[in-house]
């Protein structure tokens, strides 16, 4: 505690040293002893160019946030940084830090997923390049490993960064983030529990991980502390108002539960994690399914919609397998997306082979017909099927129908 009081006095010229001092503080308090290659790090400046070290931070500042539009902003920061010190190693590092939440989260209105994948691994590569000891690269890979379903060599990739930097709150969150959906909780448990002893005040989009750990865990109080603060640094964030939610039904208080969610859902102007289908869709790289049906289970009670924007379908006007091909493979479709009913085109190839168009999104895929759903396949979403139901309108007279998955909600008309 008193460690976290101290005061330093110094003028811009020893801001660095000051990092010096306090990490190693921070790493003599908790008992912990700095890499050979961690202190050789905190002993110089990360940059000798105050203003891409201003950049940043002010990047730094708006990515902790979780915001998509603060995330937007965060990548043209970094940008500048990096243009101004092309050394600047920490920067290329935090730049695939951002990038590579953008790629998890699947925030493809900021950026769509094969780019966000390379923009993080060629960030990351170029940090490991100019400092071959930074830990963070090797936390990073380790985040994408795991997203890829590549376990072992995922729990491989955080443990080489945990040991070239064990002091780092960062690393020591990727870690956790990494045996979570590995299936390791203990080992989760013990990464966020040290990266919170390193770091009392975690960015919102670090302590949601450690939320969602401590959920898993079934440590309910814990993650509803966690949780709260982060939906309290972060409150127009709705994914982490809907995961607090989560954490309130497990603990049994449903109706802060479905306040929460509903909360959430409110602050979302896109689709993101504002459904079931979405949450399992993106959480399909759990290890163990239960893991993932807990969480899906909770934000059921919690009153989370199957669909994006509470879409319901009526059963009656669903169509079949063979009706939905019949309709849609070599056909054009002209529509409209939810919110906000912008036009959008999806052209299909007899072949399956596709294009998606919309005002803000254009997308090549693959559609093919499963069972009774329509599925697109794409880069997006980590390459997994994204499936739904195709109803026929009976409240329209022009023959128009609506499909739904994770990501869409598509009123269309077949127009060719």
């Amino acid at each position: 505690d008193n460690l976290w009081a101290n005061r330093f006095d110094r003028g811009m010229a020893g801001v660095f040293a000051v990092q010096h001092e306090m990490s190693g503080e921070i790493a003599k308090a908790l008992g912990m002893q700095p890499s050979a290659a961690e202190s050789e790090r905190m002993a110089r400046p990360p940059t000798e160019n105050l203003e891409a070290y201003d950049f940043y931070l002010r990047a730094e500042q708006t990515a902790r946030t979780g915001r998509r539009d603060g995330l937007r902003e965060a990548l043209t920061l970094y940008d500048k940084a990096e243009q101004l010190d092309p050394a600047f190693a920490e920067a290329f590092a935090a730049d695939a830090s951002t990038t590579v939440y953008i790629w998890r989260e699947s925030f493809n209105d900021i950026m769509q997923s094969a780019p966000a994948r390379k923009r993080a691994y060629e960030k990351a590569s170029r940090a490991l390049q100019l400092d071959p000891d930074l830990s963070s690269p090797y936390a990073i890979l380790g985040i994408m490993q795991v997203v890829d379903r590549r376990y072992e060599e995922a729990i491989a990739s955080v443990e080489r960064a945990v040991a070239l930097g064990p002091g780092d709150a960062e690393t020591q969150i990727a870690l956790g983030y990494v045996q979570l959906f590995a299936g390791s909780h203990a080992e989760a448990a013990e990464a966020v529990e040290t990266a919170l002893r390193l770091d009392p005040n975690l960015s919102p989009v670090n302590r949601q991980i450690a939320g969602l750990v401590f959920l898993i865990q079934g440590s309910n109080d814990r993650a509803i502390e966690a949780l709260e603060r982060t939906r309290d640094d972060a409150p127009s964030v709705g994914d982490f108002t809907i995961t607090l939610g989560a954490a309130y039904a497990r603990a049994g208080r449903l109706q802060d539960a479905r306040a929460a969610v509903a909360e959430g859902l409110g602050a979302m102007s896109t689709p993101g994690f504002d459904s079931l289908s979405a949450y399992r869709l993106n959480g399909a790289q759990y290890r163990n399914p239960q893991d993932l049906a807990l969480i899906v289970d909770a934000l059921q009670q919690a009153g989370l919609p199957e669909w994006p924007f509470g879409f319901t379908g009526d059963e009656h006007n669903r169509l079949k397998g063979k009706e939905i091909a019949s309709l849609v493979l070599g056909h054009t479709l002209q529509g409209q997306l939810e919110p906000g009913l912008q036009p959008a085109f999806l052209q299909i190839g007899s072949d399956g082979k596709a294009a998606f168009r919309s005002t803000t999104r254009l997308v090549t895929e693959t559609v093919r017909v499963d069972g009774d759903l329509l599925c697109e396949l794409s880069e997006n979403m980590f390459g997994r099927p994204d499936c739904g139901p195709v109803y026929k309108r009976r409240d329209d007279g022009g023959g128009g129908y609506s499909f739904v998955n994770s990501s869409k909600v598509f009123h269309f008309t077949v127009v060719q």
